[in-house]
């Protein structure tokens, strides 16, 4: 496979890495090629393994059993699949001369200018922003339940804690690259282990005791329901497992970057296996087809606490701070295009003549997200109509569609077809998921209500 693998010594650098006056200010400050296999090991668990994962056992409710976990163990398969062919696609023309730092340089030369411009590049931006919003609003709902175990009485609304974590995130926004954030997603890491342990032990200890709901797993008897919630629970899986920053990763390892996205993704889908299996089956079995869009508020009864009250206070803490972490990376795309337009290549990063357009850019940035995360409670809706139409095709279409259009694999062979069909599939699945969004938002639509305190 020599076609694949490059040059027989691997150790040609790529042009790109040769010389950071080269490069344009979004990629000489955000996506500095300096970390090493196990850096992007951190960044891509914090870019997957985040709280949307408690979100598993309400999927599973539209599922059931069977389908679900097929669903789930699919899921994993496949963007562990495509994720690698994108990695694979990446050192190829990285090897050829062409390293390419970000998604849409990936669509500029693979499929054309077009592509990149007006499709890769637009559905990347919303779906990273889209990201940063839905983090901040969930942020901010950890928070409030943080406040109301502590005071059932309290009268604080749902914006103000949205805003106490944009502050936050108005800081965090604030480290110069992703590279600086490896520390961090480290410490992130071990945050998605602990509270996927937390509330693996929580539904654990409620299902076992009298204090749980009677177990019932029958699926919703309204065909029609049932229909769009089994592509809304796929849409829900599939926004879990995306990522949509690959080659923004790749991006900042240092070169030669052969076989290290490998090793990263080994470190990542260890800790998907235990997280995701482990939320999505016990929440399941706990709570059947009453679990709730987030499994830590089936942890609350009509205001009686099902786990200790110090229990719930950690884990929703646990989760907070974790948010914090998924935020941040999701910003580093909107941070590279801030930077390019804003910065001087040729002037030092921590010029004032850098500096200060850079903390002004991002901290706009953070306030428009913590505006439509405050005035939209709702924004799930919209983040899972996104996810249909940037998730699907980022993760599970345009990796495979990239890799036949690169290595030109026999139409003969196995693996032309099987990653034809995954593209096929997946795009059916991207349309039929973003109808259900677009149901879903309709039906929701009456309850709408800017600044609404839910």
């Amino acid at each position: 496979m020599e076609l694949i693998s490059g040059e027989k010594d691997g150790k040609s650098p790529p042009p790109a890495a040769a010389g950071d006056k080269e490069l344009d200010a979004g990629a000489q400050f955000v996506l500095k090629s300096r970390g090493s296999w196990v850096h992007s090991g951190y960044h891509l668990t914090t870019s997957i393994v985040a709280p949307a994962l408690l979100s598993l056992p309400f999927a599973f409710a539209s599922l059931g059993w069977t389908a679900g976990i097929l669903s789930l163990v699919i899921g994993a398969l496949v963007t562990f699949y495509s994720y690698n062919l994108l990695s694979l696609v990446l050192e190829h023309h990285a090897q050829a001369g062409h390293r390419h730092l970000r998604f849409r340089d990936m669509a500029n030369h693979i499929l054309g200018p077009k592509w990149g411009r007006y499709y890769v590049g637009p559905i990347q931006f919303l779906v990273c922003y889209g990201a940063v919003v839905g983090c901040t609003l969930l942020g901010g709902q950890c928070m409030k339940a943080v406040y109301l175990v502590s005071r059932p009485d309290g009268n604080m609304k749902l914006y103000e804690f949205v805003i106490i974590f944009g502050g936050l995130m108005l800081v965090l926004a604030q480290i110069p690259s992703f590279h600086s954030l490896r520390h961090i997603n480290l410490v992130s890491l071990v945050l998605s282990l602990v509270y996927s342990s937390c509330a693996t032990a929580a539904s654990i200890y409620i299902g076992s005791s009298s204090k749980g709901p009677r177990k019932d797993y029958s699926l919703n008897s309204n065909d029609e329901t049932r229909i769009f919630g089994i592509f809304n629970a796929m849409a829900i899986i599939a926004t879990t497992f995306g990522n949509g920053i690959i080659p923004e990763i790749q991006a900042t390892l240092a070169p030669p970057v052969k076989g290290k996205m490998f090793k990263g993704l080994c470190i990542c889908y260890a800790v998907v296996t235990a997280t995701f299996f482990s939320v999505s089956i016990s929440g399941y079995w706990a709570f059947g087809n009453q679990a709730d869009a987030l499994i830590l508020t089936n942890f609350l009864d009509n205001g009686n606490n099902l786990v200790p009250k110090w229990f719930i206070l950690m884990t929703n803490a646990f989760t907070i701070l974790q948010l914090s972490a998924v935020a941040v990376v999701y910003l580093q795309p909107t941070n590279e295009v801030l930077e390019r337009t804003f910065a001087d290549p040729t002037k030092g990063e921590f010029s004032a003549r850098n500096v200060v357009p850079r903390v002004m850019a991002r901290s706009l940035s953070v306030v428009v997200a913590t505006t439509i995360a405050a005035m939209f409670p709702f924004f799930g809706d919209i983040n899972a109509l996104i996810g249909a139409f940037g998730f699907m095709p980022l993760d599970f279409v345009l990796p495979v569609v990239f890799f036949n259009v690169t290595f030109k694999p026999s139409k003969r062979g196995l693996l032309f077809w099987l990653n034809s069909s995954i593209a096929v599939v997946f795009s059916v699945l991207a349309v039929t998921a973003a109808v259900a969004a677009v149901r879903q938002i309709s039906l929701d639509a009456k309850t709408y209500k800017l600044f609404a305190n839910v």
